[in-house]
This record gives structure tokens, sequence and C-alpha cells, in this order.
């Protein structure tokens, strides 16, 4: 039940036309939206060269690798609503994407101050009013409900749960894509956390699964300073 093999039977993106055919199918974006993700997707690669921002080795696959990996996070989260928060965004994946393809006020969450120069020419080249980017760590982001929490690649799961949690209500919903190893992440959380997580398969990769809860998280208690 949990092993998915080959791509095509399976539902798993392997190339670019692919991807296409599934976004277009998925969210039938306007001429506008795909205008963007295409501009975006240049943007991405040229700003690699000057810093890096995705692996070297993903460029040619890009389009399934950083592309419908951030659109299948929209995808798990179609009935959401008020602010999704993205967490270490880094260039802008899943953020960027999701804001091309949703109207939703979106809140990019980055520390370092190059990626956060690149993540707010891209909103502003591409017209994103709706992207705002904190450029700061995250325990310096004012608390503030978010509607969806995402983090593609921001920390180890427990940590990334309680620093992200203060941001959490009863209605939001968390999308952390973990790789191989989400299950067995998921296994050492505290069991009133896991009880809220369910386990969706990657439509990227085989062997990736991605962390979907819903609900309000308590933060650990830290002892006095």
């Amino acid at each position: 039940m949990d092993a998915l093999a080959g791509s095509h039977d399976n539902g798993i993106l392997a190339s670019e036309a692919e991807v296409r055919a599934w976004i277009a199918d998925a969210f039938a974006p306007a001429a506008e939206q795909w205008t963007r993700l295409e501009r975006f997707a240049a943007m991405l690669v040229a700003e690699n060269d000057r810093q890096n921002l995705i692996a070297a080795s993903t460029v040619p696959s890009l389009w399934v690798r950083h592309i419908a990996d951030s659109v299948q996070l929209l995808d798990l989260d179609r009935d959401g609503a008020g602010l999704w928060v993205d967490l270490g965004s880094g260039p802008g994946l899943p953020g960027l994407v999701v804001a091309i393809l949703s109207e939703r006020p979106m809140l990019l969450v980055e520390s370092r101050k190059r990626r956060c120069d690149f993540l707010r020419d891209a909103a502003a080249e591409l017209d994103l009013r709706h992207v705002a980017v904190a450029e700061a760590r995250l325990e310096a982001v004012d608390t503030r409900p978010a509607g969806t929490l995402s983090a593609r690649a921001f920390a180890p799961l427990e940590r990334l749960i309680d620093l992200s949690a203060r941001f959490s209500t009863e209605s939001t919903r968390w999308l952390l894509p973990k790789g191989r190893n989400a299950v067995k992440e998921l296994a050492l959380l505290p069991r009133a956390w896991q009880s809220l997580f369910h386990v969706e398969h990657s439509r990227t990769d085989a062997d990736s699964r991605i962390l979907v809860g819903q609900g309000r998280i308590v933060p650990k208690k830290r002892g006095k300073a």
C-alpha cells in the first residue's frame, strides 16, 4: 500500500510535459499565471548562477523537482483560507509558486539577506502583491494566525513544529514535505502532536512523503531565562 513504483502508472510526475499537463488539469491556470510560472523558473535558474538556491543537479528537472514539488502542496490544501506562512522559504519554494496559482496572502519567512533580496525582486517582477517577505529568523517574526504552514527544507520535524506552533489555530493546515524519513520522524513526535498528522505520497518522488496536519499545536514549555 505504501509502495509506489514506476512513474506513469502511479501518478508520479517524471517530466516537464507531465507537470504542465497535471497543473493544467488541476488548476486551469490563466495565461498570465503560466507566464509567471515560466518567468519564475527562468529567474530561479539565472539567480542560481549567483547564489546557490537549488542544487545544480536539479536544474534540468526543475519543473518536477521544484515547481511540481511546490504545487502539490497547494493541491493538498484546496479548501484552505487565510494567511499562508512559508517557513524557511529560501528561493520561494513553495511560497512563490503557490502565490502564482493562488490569491491567498503569503508570508515568506527567510533569514538570509540575499535570499530575501531575490524573493522581493521576484515578487515585484511577477506582480505578486499578496506576497510579503519577513527577513528574520522565525523566532523574531510576530505571531499571527496562519491558515496554512508550510516548510520544505527548514528544520528537523520536532523543532520545526515547536517553533511554528504559535502561529497555529484549530483550523491551521500543516504541509511538511519530509522526504523518505517522514514516517520515522512522525513516530518520534509527542503523541498529542502525532494525532494531528497523516502521511500523503509525494507526486514527484516515489519514496518521499508529505506530512499533512490539521489543528492547533501547543508549543513546548520553556524554562525561564
